[in-house]
Formats: C-alpha cells, sequence, structure tokens
C-alpha cells in the first residue's frame, strides 16, 4: 500500500527489552560508534522518525569485547582495529581479561568437540591441551611468536575426524604459521605424544647454552 514502516535497532530493542547489548570485536568499530556514549551513560535515546524516546528498561547493559582492549595492534596480529577514543572506554566502568582455561577446562572443551564430531579419543584430548599450554607458556615468555588457541585444538579435532591421522591433522592447522613455527609446533607434540618430560628437557637445553656461552669467554 506504499506506506512505510520503521523497524528498531538492536540498540533500542535491548533497552526497551532490558535485555543486553552486545558489542563484539568493539575495536573494529569506526568513531561513529560514540553515538552510543549517551547509551552508556544511562540515558535514553530519541528516535526521530517515529518521534519517540526510548528510556533504557532495568536490567539493559552494555558489554562489549575487543582482543587489544580499544589499544590498537601494534604488532598487526589484530590488523583492523582502532584505538578506541578514551572517553567512550571511560563509560566502561569494568574491565575483564579472559585467560586460556585452565587444562581441566580445557580438556572438556576439547572432549566436547570431539563429541560433536563424533570421534572421542581422550588421551589424544590429554596431549593436545598438554602440548597447548607448553606452547603458550613459551609464548608468554617471548620465545615464539605464535600460540595455540582453544579455536585452534577445536579445527585439529575436526581435522583428525576428516584425516583419520593426529600429526596430519596437526599439520594441516598449523600451516597458517611460518614453516618454522609449524616444524618446531609439530616436534613439540611429537615430544609430548612420546611421554618427554619438557621441563626436564628445557632445563638441559639451557644448561648445554650456558657450557656453550662459558667455552666462549677467554678465562
Amino acid at each position: 500500500d506504499g506506506e512505510t514502516k520503521f523497524n528498531l535497532g538492536p540498540v533500542a530493542i535491548a533497552m526497551e527489552r532490558g535485555a543486553v547489548l552486545l558489542l563484539d570485536e568493539v575495536d573494529l568499530a569506526s568513531n561513529k560508534i560514540m553515538c552510543l556514549q549517551p547509551v552508556l551513560e544511562g540515558n535514553g535515546i530519541y528516535v526521530k522518525k517515529i518521534n519517540r524516546y526510548i528510556k533504557p528498561a532495568k536490567g539493559f547493559t552494555v558489554i562489549a569485547t575487543a582482543n587489544t582492549k580499544g589499544r590498537g595492534s601494534d604488532d598487526g596480529k589484530f590488523i583492523g582495529t582502532n584505538i578506541l577514543n578514551e572517553a567512550f572506554l571511560e563509560r566502561f566502568p569494568i574491565t575483564m581479561e579472559q585467560p586460556y582455561p585452565a587444562l581441566s577446562v580445557e580438556k572438556k572443551i576439547v572432549l566436547g568437540s570431539m563429541e560433536k564430531y563424533g570421534k572421542v579419543d581422550e588421551d589424544f584430548a590429554d596431549k593436545l591441551v598438554t602440548w597447548a599450554e607448553v606452547i603458550r607458556k613459551t609464548y608468554f615468555e617471548g620465545a615464539v611468536d605464535e600460540l595455540i588457541s582453544t579455536r585452534r585444538l577445536d579445527h585439529i579435532v575436526k581435522a583428525y575426524t576428516i584425516f583419520k591421522d593426529k600429526l596430519k591433522a596437526i599439520e594441516m592447522c598449523t600451516n597458517r604459521f611460518d614453516e618454522d613455527t609449524k616444524t618446531s609446533f609439530i616436534d613439540l607434540y611429537s615430544k609430548v605424544d612420546a611421554g618427554v618430560d619438557l621441563d626436564e628437557e628445557v632445563s638441559e637445553e639451557d644448561v648445554e647454552e650456558e657450557k656453550e656461552e662459558d667455552s666462549d669467554l677467554p678465562y
């Protein structure tokens, strides 16, 4: 009949319902997101096209996720992210960091993935989470530039159900890294699979390095 109907957007709908508004990957947004500042302060919004003022209902909450905490990505790992306006960030009273899950929790996640893909292997799940934890520890110590995320473990489990080969699945899912990193990650998994005491091995490597350094000294 030629009549135009206006539909409220997600912000207004969440405010009306007293729901949670999730701003996912907010550091990828442009500076236009600054228009949300009144909302973040608990104020309502005026929708001019329908001449309505919408107040936030009880329970309305705004949550934002950001890999860079609004600081941008200097190393390029999260390319495309922006440095968010400080005034905008100040409207969020609480910031929570989500670390990688503990071994026991991550194992449950991996086993859940295995159940979803129809191939449960508890021993493989154990070794995968141990492998990932060692890599993350090495990453946070600054020894490697990449790490294995929980999502990548899920990819490996899925690949394993397709190729029926653990090392092939790991190789296929680490091909995104440079050749040296991929090779070192696969080599590390081989050691985990063989039951090598990685802490002891690292200590022995440190001793060998100290010996080499000592041999270079003139005294």
